[in-house]
């Protein structure tokens, strides 16, 4: 475009000739980014849950992007990662990573709890809670079997699901306050949210 054709655009005569600013086009901002993390996770749990999920899951996993020690002595990084390089990292790889990180556990979660989907609150409030206590093995048959870590699989929690009995599970989210075999207090307060929130929205026919 030559210097006249640019001025045109900004620029037009009026009934006298005289040039007067015209308003410049219309310019739309760039969509934000939407980083490999958030998008899995999307595609797994639903675009409206994401944002959900992601901002529960760091208020009571608080961030640190340097290693350290949780209360048990597990090495942890970042919105309490254990599976990961132990190094520093950036803001925005610790947000990817979370996001990333909640997407593996909310695979096992609808593996396990196929009818908690479209069920925003439901699925936030299961995989926030298998994001802090693992997701249990593959194998059902094996919950309960000595040196198997139960996790949310094998939990109370996941069979009132699969039961029907929604509201029990919700309740029963509140069993996993401890850490080393005793009850903390933060773990308490985080259980209390995420049946909270799970209590919102079930339908009448799981409401037991």
């Amino acid at each position: 475009m030559d210097i006249l054709g640019l001025l045109s655009r900004y620029f037009a005569k009026d009934d006298k000739g005289y040039a007067r600013p015209v308003d410049p086009p219309k310019i739309e901002p760039l969509a934000a980014p939407v980083s490999p993390g958030r998008k899995r996770l999307a595609t797994i749990i639903g675009t409206t849950a994401v944002a959900g999920l992601i901002a529960v899951t760091a208020q009571w996993e608080g961030k640190r992007n340097t290693p350290y020690q949780d209360i048990v002595g597990v090495w942890t990084v970042c919105y309490g990662e254990t599976r990961v390089d132990m190094r520093k990292y950036s803001d925005e790889e610790c947000e990817d990573m979370l996001a990333e990180g909640l997407a593996d556990f909310a695979e096992p979660v609808l593996e396990r709890n196929p009818e908690l989907r479209g069920h925003d609150p439901q699925i936030i409030a299961a995989t926030s809670l298998a994001y802090n206590i693992g997701p249990g093995p593959e194998d059902l048959r094996k919950c309960g079997k000595p040196k198997i870590r139960g996790g949310y699989r094998c939990s109370s929690v996941a069979r009132n699901f699969s039961e029907g009995r929604w509201r029990s599970a919700c309740d029963a989210i509140m069993r996993f306050n401890r850490a080393g075999g005793r009850p903390v207090q933060g773990l308490t307060n985080r259980r209390n949210a995420e049946r909270k929130i799970c209590l919102r929205g079930i339908p009448a026919e799981f409401n037991r």
